[in-house]
């Protein structure tokens, strides 16, 4: 899998900027065939001068929906909690 497709985008929920102040922790939804040595790669290639760490990767299942009559499922997902080195950072908002 080439890099550029691993990370699909970043998480920016409340409980993620809030990891992201206090222990450096940044999540990104990523492929649901990459694996962690995969995403550690990716972050330092796409993300200049950034170091990592330490990665964790949670799997997340698809939902069952339904509409009327027909039952459908999302697709299942992945996402990496990617813990940067003392210095490193990622800015995803410039200027803000």
């Amino acid at each position: 899998m080439r890099l550029e497709q691993v990370i699909r985008r970043p998480l920016l929920s409340e409980k993620v900027m809030e990891q992201k102040e206090t222990e450096n922790i940044v999540a990104f939804e990523v492929d649901s065939r990459a694996n962690k040595i995969e995403v550690k790669k990716a972050v330092e290639a796409q993300f200049k001068d950034v170091k990592v760490e330490d990665v964790r990767i949670l799997r997340g299942h698809g939902k069952v929906r339904r509409q009327g009559k027909f039952v459908g499922r999302r697709s299942d997902w992945k996402k990496a909690y990617v813990r940067l080195q003392e210095g490193s950072k990622i800015e995803f908002f410039e200027g803000v």
